[in-house]
């Protein structure tokens, strides 16, 4: 199954950058994730960071999900690629310069027995852009 949204962010790339290319960021706008370990990598293509899940009920899912994710790919400020083995999730994010603003695309997949819609690929880019507001006109 393959889900995907798109959100304008009020912030510039590199802004927006900065807050995913911190590893222990991604509990602030990934769904589900409550702590994460990553490796001496850091955010680089082939790092493997340890996660623990928020432990939240999930439809046709175990509770307090652990895992890995692999970084697939990295490349500034336009594109971060990952794997969650514990779901079997792929995630690719995208980020496309609108001026002052950023235009986020996040496509997911993954098999269609843990429940995957839209909502959780909005979700995550909602969670992204309250971290990512400036004082850019509304």
């Amino acid at each position: 199954m393959r889900v995907a949204a798109s959100r304008e962010l009020l912030a510039p790339p590199e802004d927006v950058w900065k807050v995913i290319s911190e590893p222990y960021r991604l509990r602030d706008w990934w769904p589900g994730i409550a702590g994460l370990q990553p490796d001496r990598r850091g955010f680089a293509p082939g790092a493997r960071w340890q996660l623990v899940g928020d432990g939240s009920p999930r439809w046709l899912r175990r509770p307090n999900m652990t895992g890995m994710l692999v970084v697939l790919a990295v490349e500034r400020p336009e594109h971060f690629a990952f794997l969650l083995t514990g779901d079997r999730l792929q995630a690719d994010l995208r980020l496309a310069d609108a001026g002052a603003r950023t235009t986020a695309t996040l496509v997911v997949e993954g098999p269609p027995l843990i429940g995957l819609r839209r909502p959780f690929a909005d979700r995550a880019l909602s969670r992204l852009y309250a971290l990512c507001q400036t004082g850019a006109d509304f």
